[in-house]
């Protein structure tokens, strides 16, 4: 057999091998959506009959594509205690996937009592803040907490404290060259892709759809991002929810909004300047092995868990947010 021949067959094979790679990559994208989940009562109950009569309204700072984002002011307390800390802290709040800065209103408050200014944002593709479940790049929510706070000023330092994904986001943030913003970063029970803090199937709360996960992360290793905009994840929120939640994720906000794939590397490129807290109850996360997981990466940190408080308890009830608080505290 000539050299020749051997090259064409080689030729052909390799076409083969492509062309079946793309004709997976294609079926993966145009059939891999998320399926359909039942909503979990866990979640979507704990948040009836809160009081929101004194919530603020919504105020809006400039993102650098033009976007006008939206956030919820919580001035500092006028009267002082004893025990009021350092003057001048702000403190940043991110709330979990599908929600909005109206679920951190119970935590804004205990802080506001504590003695805090508070700012609790509405993450781009939540709330009213742009297209629900949509962002424009990987990437882009750096840059808007970025352009936060270089909008919205502030005088002293700033501690920035995220919830699930918004921890799992905080986490990422603290990794990034932008993290001196915030000289503190409270996480409160982070998601984390892949690791083992993770309940099988989340807990019952996200539908995820796998294969188009898989297919358009191969594509955009190779640089084509043309369809980042396709649903990938679906949350398990009742109907009267899905009316002011966040019912489904792109695959550019699922990929942006939490921390990265290697959350060992966020973990090891972060400041010492974390703590941690979460449930004894968490339905969605099993607490206790983040200490194991922050060591294996090489980053020791105060972890501390709170009994008798469920995933969303860990945002409402009252030893949860005075475990906050004391996070805080310089």
């Amino acid at each position: 057999m000539t050299l020749e021949r051997l090259g064409r067959i080689a030729f052909s094979a390799l076409a083969t091998l492509v062309l079946l790679a793309a004709t997976v990559l294609a079926l993966g994208v145009s059939y891999g959506s998320p399926a359909p989940i039942a909503a979990l009562d866990s979640i979507n109950s704990p948040f009836k009959g809160l009081d929101y009569s004194i919530l603020p309204p919504v105020q809006r700072y400039t993102a650098r594509d033009g976007a006008a984002l939206a956030y919820r002011h919580y001035p500092k307390a006028a009267a002082a205690t004893p025990d009021t800390p350092t003057p001048g802290r702000r403190i940043v709040l991110l709330h979990g996937s599908s929600a909005s800065s109206r679920s951190m209103h119970p935590m804004a408050q205990a802080l506001v009592a504590a003695g805090y200014t508070v700012d609790a944002l509405d993450v781009r593709g939540h709330g009213d803040s742009g297209s629900r479940g949509h962002i424009g790049y990987i990437g882009q929510l750096e840059d808007d907490l970025t352009d936060f706070m270089r909008s919205v000023p502030h005088p002293g330092p700033s501690t920035l404290i995220g919830f699930s994904a918004g921890a799992g986001f905080s986490l990422r943030f603290s990794a990034s060259p932008q993290a001196a913003l915030f000289d503190r970063y409270v996480l409160l029970s982070p998601f984390l892709i892949q690791a083992p803090s993770n309940r099988p199937n989340g807990g019952g709360w996200a539908s995820v759809g796998l294969p188009r996960i898989i297919a358009l992360t191969v594509l955009n290793k190779i640089g084509i991002t043309a369809w980042n905009d396709l649903p990938v994840t679906q949350f398990a929120l009742n109907a009267e929810a899905k009316q002011f939640l966040t019912a489904s994720y792109s695959y550019a906000l699922l990929a942006n909004f939490g921390a990265h794939l290697d959350y060992a590397q966020d973990i090891r490129r972060a400041p010492n300047a974390i703590r941690l807290i979460a449930g004894m109850d968490d339905e969605l996360m099993v607490p206790d092995r983040y200490a194991g997981i922050f060591a294996n990466a090489g980053k020791t940190i105060p972890v501390t868990l709170v009994q008798g408080a469920s995933h969303i308890g860990l945002t409402l009830n009252v030893p949860a947010l005075a475990a906050i608080v004391a996070a805080c505290r310089d």
